[in-house]
């Protein structure tokens, strides 16, 4: 697919889907409360969709009601399964789920794609063996597939390596309220992506589990979830394609179902772009992000280890800017759907972008001298959104496998298509 280049000055109010992250966290809260919940607005994708069915095999109930879906929870009671449960890519399903699957009785084998089976998930197994799963790598490579005996999940304490993921920790914090005694996980070595644990730990609060947080441990009181009425607000990493549109435009354009004060520690891109000569305004009407004349940017060098979904964005954009940006603290991006950092770097070169690749982020010099070229995007739905970002600047921009945005953001084609108009 060719992105049509825009003018100067993109004007434009948008909605995105749901929060990927949220539907995520409350499709599975919701499975283990206690009674109906309604999730209202959450994002139809691949990956949710994998996770919806998943969480069906194991008895819960999933009805779709124009959009929003009524979730039967069964306050912690698990199916068992003969067959395999297949996550496909979905790196967040897969580790939910390890967790999920031990809450029951029998052996769940958890399976994806080629790419999943690169995807580490050792360190959970390891803390769920401390409650009395026995989880292990089928093919002994610290990676999917999965096979689980169950027995239930005792609780107590368990240690944690969280520093390849911080899905490692949501997954257990997610199940910990249904084990059979109060848990405690502490954390061995520093955790990454700290934002998506607080997204978990707001999303457990909505449903009436509080956790303590003592030092480097989380504390989980034994109780049941609470069925609920849940709204899911827009997703901020969606939202960042659009904000980027309009930060090397010049343009000005509103994500209007960004909250002002949103769960998700992507909205904080906007303030970034705020660092690079960005206007940002945020107020009920949603977060609107207003680009400097003529796409004067400015460059940066800043630590994403909070934010590591915004780097192909960020990378993007970067090559718009005036300067050398440095981007830090991301090796974590290495076990994504693809090796983030190598193919922003590919990409980027690709285009005429001077980029240097560090073990743990990117160097980028910006240019006033880059061309089109045909993206490759190693069947990952980021790296198509973010490079459409350039196609709005350079004619012959062309993204390869343009059907790979299903797996976050299905509808993305035609909400690009509205701003370039």
């Amino acid at each position: 697919m060719e992105i049509r280049q825009a003018g100067s000055g993109i004007k434009a109010k948008i909605k995105v889907p749901g929060s990927k992250s949220i539907t995520q966290r409350a499709l599975v809260v919701a499975s283990l409360a206690e009674g109906d919940s309604e999730l209202k607005g959450p994002l139809d994708s691949e990956d949710t969709q994998l996770l919806k069915k998943a969480l069906i095999c194991l008895g819960i109930s999933i009805k779709d009601k124009e959009g929003d879906w009524t979730i039967g929870g069964k306050g912690g009671k698990i199916l068992p399964v003969k067959q395999d449960i297949y996550l496909g890519n979905n790196g967040t399903g897969i580790r939910f789920m390890a967790s999920l699957v031990s809450l029951g009785q029998g052996t769940y084998r958890l399976t994806g794609t080629g790419r999943m089976a690169e995807r580490p998930i050792g360190p959970l197994l390891e803390a769920l063996k401390a409650w009395g799963a026995e989880a292990k790598s089928i093919e002994k490579t610290g990676c999917p597939p999965v096979e689980i005996k169950a027995h239930g999940l005792e609780g107590g304490e368990t240690i944690l390596s969280a520093s390849k993921s911080s899905q490692y920790l949501s997954s257990l914090l997610l199940v910990a309220p249904i084990v059979r005694n109060p848990a405690k996980i502490t954390l061995d070595g520093p955790l990454v992506s700290r934002p998506y644990v607080d997204l978990t730990l707001a999303v457990m609060e909505a449903f009436g589990v509080k956790v303590q947080e003592r030092d480097n441990s989380f504390l989980v009181p034994h109780m049941t979830y609470k069925a609920k009425t849940y709204q899911i607000e827009g997703d901020a990493s969606s939202a960042s394609y659009f904000w980027a549109a309009a930060a090397v435009t010049g343009g000005r354009i509103t994500v209007e179902n960004i909250p002002p004060d949103a769960l998700q520690g992507d909205a904080a891109f906007v303030d970034i772009l705020a660092g690079m000569g960005c206007s940002v305004k945020r107020d009920p009407q949603g977060v609107t992000v207003q680009g400097p004349p003529g796409g004067m940017l400015k460059a940066l060098e800043v630590d994403m280890g909070r934010w590591p979904d915004m780097v192909p964005t960020l990378g993007v954009i970067a090559a718009f800017a005036s300067g050398t940006t440095v981007i830090k603290n991301v090796a974590h991006l290495r076990i994504k759907e693809t090796d983030r950092l190598k193919a922003v770097a590919q990409e980027l070169t690709k285009i005429g972008t001077s980029v240097k690749e560090l073990e743990d982020g990117l160097i980028i010099e910006g240019s006033r001298d880059m061309h089109g070229s045909t993206i490759d995007t190693y069947d990952d739905h980021r790296i198509a959104m973010a490079f459409s970002v350039a196609g709005l600047k350079l004619p012959g921009i062309r993204i390869k496998d343009p059907s790979c945005v299903r797996k976050s953001f299905p509808s993305f084609w035609q909400h690009w298509q509205k701003i370039t108009e």
